[in-house]
């Protein structure tokens, strides 16, 4: 059973990242669609399918870059929300500011009253309250 499992598999792309999003997005869909609204259901039916193509699929190079196209959207979003918790965690030792000319994010330690900040980026300076 295991050799004929391994024949039939070879030469198809597998599972990935995008692949394990999708089954656990179907999975939720089908459970909340089974409780309150019939039409999650179905999406999350529709969602298992695809993950399904996209395991036994022989195309390998096109859901190799369709994988990189959802792992560049899961590093911008988690990298969103690695920098709020970060600013969270330092916003009693720091201010952060925006660059009036450039738009750069800068980091000012709190509590040096007011200071000239020099953009590393465009050399503007401006006055801000630290």
């Amino acid at each position: 059973m295991k050799g004929w499992f391994q024949r039939f598999m070879s030469g198809r792309y597998g599972f990935d990242r995008f692949s394990g999003f999708l089954s656990t997005c179907s999975l939720i869909f089908i459970v909340l669609g089974a409780l309150f609204v019939p039409f999650l259901y179905f999406l999350g039916l529709l969602l298992l399918i695809y993950c399904y193509f996209r395991i036994l699929s022989c195309n390998i190079q096109k859901r190799y870059q369709e994988n990189l196209k959802y792992l560049a959207l899961e590093g911008k979003v988690t990298g969103w929300f690695a920098t709020r918790k970060i600013r969270f965690q330092q916003r009693k030792e720091y201010h952060y500011y925006r660059c009036p000319h450039c738009g750069q994010q800068l980091r000012v330690p709190r509590g040096r009253g007011k200071i000239s900040i020099t953009c590393p980026k465009c050399a503007t300076q401006f006055l801000k309250k630290s």
